[in-house]
């Protein structure tokens, strides 16, 4: 069986150190504070098995998830191959038959009570994720009521799904349309949102009227044992929402089951380009419907008639939320000539000011660890090959005095497009700043890429910023604001960064089949 290692004696925590880690070089009061961050924690949201039909499952094989702050092993969790998720989507199909026939109004009462009872954990729900993906606690605390939203909204919406009636050319006839639920949907998730980001898509899925299987991010699997955990206790029936955790190693080959079940009608992904692509392609081979949130290199225009403080405060909200590792986190900042070095001084000013880089646990934290050692590996090499084709290093630049996955703010200047930094998604504490003309350049500088999640601008001028809206290759644009996400409104890319669109009165319609029903002999 899987175990959990926050080991409860005499009321202190203890954490395993993981064999062979990069030691942090914090100290031991830093490391005892971070340790009774989870002391109080509710033991029956501390899951470790799969959640398959209503049933908490153990698998004989199991995985360690580790603290990406300082290394100690967490847990083990259940490392559920590809019979496991076969089972899982057997599961879904059987709750389906039932789920499908239940009313909207109670579908939407189950899915207030999973609303309800997570604001009542609220609190433990943030620490979990603090803890598996070291995001800043009160970020983590922002997370689950964004999250909880996402229930709410939906358990509304489930009572909006209209059909139409439409007008025939002959009297002896009658066409309406139907909206019916797809069936089961494979739901993957990534790290860096463990919560938000199973509830953006499930939410509307059992709005619909659909089940679901859920293969979280290997890093961070706590945060959806635990929305298991919620689930069962509102009342949502057996083999509607099922979690099967399981490990890098075994990702590939679960994807894939997922992916070509035949049971399985849907299938959503928030995730890499890549990885979206091969998911793709399996889906593909039976005609699957699919939603896609991928990559993003989001530009960030700062043009001359921008009020320099307001760019300022939207840069440092837009770049280093949870540390830079968001899909829509600025990646370039496109800075007009004419305020180009007010904007970098200001900027500078406030990164120093305002970022401070520790555990997720610690109140002044604004910025903790990066995911792993791999993506701060990332981030050097995204500073090293500016610095030498010729990028200045206004700040920051090299890993954090704290070691292990701690790297510094960091802010380049003279950056130019032919850098990775300009053409890789760097998802970290990365801000590249490149000086541009003309209106017409930093639009073409801004679209010259095969993705387009998001897009920000700052300017005054109402006249340009109709036209740059238009202009920007996106699916989402912030003018004059760097944090565009909310429940209410459509989320999502075009180009290669996905298909479809998640959260407001569009994303319950990923989850919905169109049938047109025509009645004659009237």
């Amino acid at each position: 069986m899987a175990t959990c290692s926050w080991l409860r004696c005499c009321g202190a925590l203890r954490l395993r150190p993981r064999t062979g880690c990069r030691r942090l070089a914090a100290s031991t009061t830093q490391l005892r504070g971070y340790a009774g961050g989870l002391a109080d924690l509710s033991a029956e949201l501390l899951r470790t098995d799969s959640f398959v039909g209503g049933r908490w499952l153990p698998v004989a094989a199991t995985f360690p998830v580790h603290d990406p702050a300082s290394g100690a092993t967490l847990g083990s969790v259940a490392d559920c191959g590809v019979p496991e998720a076969r089972a899982a989507v057997r599961a879904a199909y059987e709750a389906f038959r039932s789920w499908r026939g239940v009313s909207a109004k109670e579908r939407s009462s189950l899915l207030r009570e999973w609303y309800n009872l997570m604001i009542q954990n609220k609190d433990d729900l943030a620490k979990l994720i603090t803890a598996e993906s070291g995001k800043p606690l009160k970020e983590a605390q922002g997370e689950i009521l964004y999250s909880a939203q996402f229930l709410e909204w939906f358990s509304e919406e489930a009572r909006r799904i209209y059909g139409d009636i439409i007008a025939t050319p002959s009297k002896e006839r009658r066409a309406l349309v139907l909206k019916q639920p797809m069936g089961v949907a494979a739901i993957i998730t990534p790290w860096n949102f463990p919560s938000a980001m199973i509830t953006r898509k499930v939410g509307a899925a059992l709005a619909a009227g659909c089940t679901v299987v859920v293969k979280p991010a290997e890093d961070t699997p706590f945060s959806a044992l635990a929305l298991a955990e919620l689930a069962n206790r509102a009342g949502i029936p057996p083999g509607v929402y099922n979690v099967i955790p399981c490990s890098r190693s075994k990702a590939k080959d679960v994807g894939e089951a997922l992916c070509t079940d035949p049971l399985v009608s849907k299938i959503s992904f928030t995730g890499s380009t890549a990885t979206g692509k091969i998911l793709l392609g399996h889906a593909a081979r039976s005609v699957k419907r699919v939603s896609m949130e991928l990559g993003g290199l989001a530009p960030f225009i700062v043009f001359d008639s921008a009020d320099v403080e307001q760019a300022v405060t939207g840069a440092l909200a837009s770049k280093f939320r949870n540390t830079g590792q968001t899909c829509v986190c600025s990646n370039r900042f496109l800075v007009q000539r004419g305020i180009h070095d007010a904007f970098v001084k200001r900027f500078v000013e406030a990164m120093k000011k305002t970022l401070h880089v520790g555990n997720g646990f610690e109140a002044a934290t604004t910025q903790g660890p990066l995911i792993n050692e791999k993506a701060v590996e990332k981030v050097e090499k995204h500073v090293s090959d500016a610095v030498s084709k010729g990028a200045t290093i206004v700040t920051g630049g090299k890993r954090h005095p704290l070691g292990g996955n701690f790297f510094e703010p960091t802010l380049l200047s003279s950056v130019t497009q032919d850098m990775l930094c300009s053409k890789e998604e760097t998802f970290g504490p990365l801000a590249p700043v490149i000086k541009f003309d003309t209106e017409e350049e930093a639009i073409a500088i801004a679209n010259a890429t095969d993705v387009g999640l998001a897009g920000y601008f700052y300017s005054q001028d109402p006249a340009q910023i109709w036209r740059v809206a238009e202009q920007l290759e996106v699916g989402m644009v912030g003018v004059n604001e760097g944090l565009i996400s909310t429940v209410e409104c459509p989320f999502g890319g075009v180009k290669q960064s996905g298909l479809g669109r998640e959260g407001s009165k569009y994303g319950i319609d990923e989850y919905l089949e169109v049938k047109y029903v025509c009645q004659g002999g009237l």
